[in-house]
């Protein structure tokens, strides 16, 4: 039976067969003072938003908030938004993004998925948005749940792949996909949790290539140096249709999950 299958060994294993390194709080330090704009007017944003629902008497918890993409669109319609990240640059432009756009109903928690919660509050809803690859999802999940009185969303990638998987299958690269959405869907079948299930697709990171050779560049951002047997196989690619080759070939998919926690 698929409840006695451990999902959580399973999502620990691909992700240790994944390679992934965890960025360390100062290497998103860095990155804070570019991302606080570009990320806040997205159509990314715009999908997730709108799919949540809340009210003017409803508190949020933006996990993994970075700026304050998710949590700052919300925060006009809500009472109280918290915003959550590892990373102080992060929090700091989130609050001073949340200054430019005179908000005064966001706090901001200094803290990590694998730090002790205790003090985070409960909040009516949760969000966590592109940034649930994370060491342990079960304990996640349980924080989640821990959290959220009415709703919990949740976006994954979907393949669990930020580059292309035509691309990838193409040049015949080793698979080093992160644990994807159905770990997470599973899991939570298994706390007798049943969410919904919806698709955000952005872009993909190849798209806007107006030429073979940009595309190749891209290619060569993502995969690193090509041979020339790779650089034909993606021209080749590229030759039999060039308006799909533009448009960077299959978007990115976030599964977009939303469920209802426990009775606490």
């Amino acid at each position: 039976m698929i409840k006695s299958i451990d999902f959580a060994q399973l999502y620990r294993e691909h992700l240790a067969r994944s390679g992934r390194v965890f960025k360390t709080p100062s290497e998103w330090d860095s990155k804070a003072a570019d991302m606080r704009t570009k990320v806040l007017d997205s159509g990314y944003r715009t999908e997730f938003v709108k799919r949540v629902q809340c009210g003017a008497e409803d508190t949020v918890l933006d996990v993994g908030c970075g700026p304050g993409t998710i949590g700052l669109a919300l925060a006009p319609q809500v009472k109280q938004v918290y915003g959550l990240d590892y990373s102080q640059g992060m929090l700091d432009a989130m609050q001073e993004n949340a200054a430019e756009l005179q908000l005064n109903n966001v706090r901001l928690i200094l803290a990590a998925w694998e730090d002790d919660w205790s003090a985070v509050p409960v909040c009516d809803i949760a969000v966590v948005s592109r940034a649930s690859i994370v060491a342990d999802m079960d304990a996640a999940l349980d924080k989640l749940n821990q959290h959220a009185r009415k709703k919990i969303y949740l976006t994954q990638l979907v393949g669990g792949r930020f580059v292309s998987r035509e691309i990838e299958e193409l040049l015949g690269r080793q698979d080093r996909s992160f644990p994807d959405h159905m770990y997470i869907m599973n899991m939570l079948y298994q706390r007798n949790l049943y969410p919904t299930l919806d698709y955000i697709e952005s872009p993909s990171r190849l798209a806007g290539c107006n030429s073979l050779a940009e595309l190749l560049d891209k290619v060569r951002w993502s995969f690193n140096e090509l041979t020339a047997e790779e650089e034909e196989r993606i021209s080749a690619w590229y030759q039999r249709d060039p308006d799909y080759a533009q448009q960077g070939g299959e978007p990115t998919r976030w599964a977009f999950m939303s469920w209802t926690p426990p009775a606490h």
